[in-house]
């Protein structure tokens, strides 16, 4: 069904793999599209692993990608960013389930905006994240903007767009660019682990919480506790709300089903 990507779903945990390694997962036009619809093909998945196959997470849109070449310069720049790449942001954005980005190897322009949409960024000591739009007289674009003022601040979201520098996963960290940096050698296995862990959480509370703090990063302290109150009594109805509240007064660990 996809050419440049891969979509497997486990044990409700589902996985879509960027599968460009000959072009270090350069995001093309059509990989965009292909990523959108996999979006639309979750099912029942309780959380969404983004990976990239081979040593690159993704090296940012692929200059290369067709398009209408009656088009040229700015304009299409322009378009490909509103008809592929910035509906792509925006449904990520939306999910109702946790996401999680496997990083190694660059993650870089648009790349690196994926990445960084997730809820949690876990990278390889080897994985780097750049802003190099700079270097080829570009804006960033993904959101970048938007972004990285939020998780680094002013100062450090400047450095990596003006500089267009290198962040590699132990400096990410440190910063509060992503989760966690771990070694090469256990990358796979600690985001499985945390894959599990959200997959085997409670579903319904999961989303609701990635829309508030989104919701949170743009409105006022007011609107906040007013989303808050409206996102619990969602959460409340919920069947994981009553099993959590049997499990706790039962003193026993609660086995949450995602509805």
């Amino acid at each position: 069904m996809f050419q440049n990507i891969k979509l497997s779903i486990l044990d409700n945990i589902a996985t879509i793999t960027f599968n460009r390694p000959d072009r270090l997962n350069a995001c093309s036009l059509e990989m965009a599209d292909e990523i959108s619809n996999a979006l639309d093909q979750l099912g029942d998945a309780r959380v969404l692993i983004l990976t990239g196959e081979g040593r690159a997470f993704c090296s940012g849109a692929d200059l290369q990608s067709t398009g209408d070449k009656s088009i040229s310069g700015g304009q299409a720049a322009y378009q490909s960013l509103m008809q592929h790449y910035n509906p792509l942001m925006l449904k990520l954005s939306r999910l109702n389930i946790p996401t999680v980005s496997r990083v190694r190897g660059p993650a870089a322009g648009i790349g690196c905006s994926i990445a960084l949409a997730a809820d949690f960024v876990i990278a390889s000591e080897k994985a780097y994240f750049l802003q190099a739009f700079v270097n080829i007289g570009l804006v960033p674009d993904g959101g970048a903007s938007w972004m990285l003022p939020r998780l680094i601040g002013k100062a450090r979201a400047t450095q990596m767009m003006l500089l267009g520098e290198k962040i590699y996963g132990a400096q990410a960290a440190e910063w509060g660019l992503i989760y966690k940096q771990v070694s090469e050698e256990v990358l796979d296995s600690e985001v499985a682990m945390l894959a599990d862990k959200l997959a085997n959480g409670p579903t319904i509370a999961y989303g609701i919480m990635r829309q508030n703090i989104a919701s949170a990063m743009e409105n006022d302290y007011a609107s906040a506790l007013l989303r808050e109150a409206e996102g619990q009594r969602h959460a409340g109805d919920s069947m994981d709300a009553r099993e959590g509240a049997i499990a706790f007064l039962k003193k026993r660990k609660a086995e949450f089903k995602g509805q």
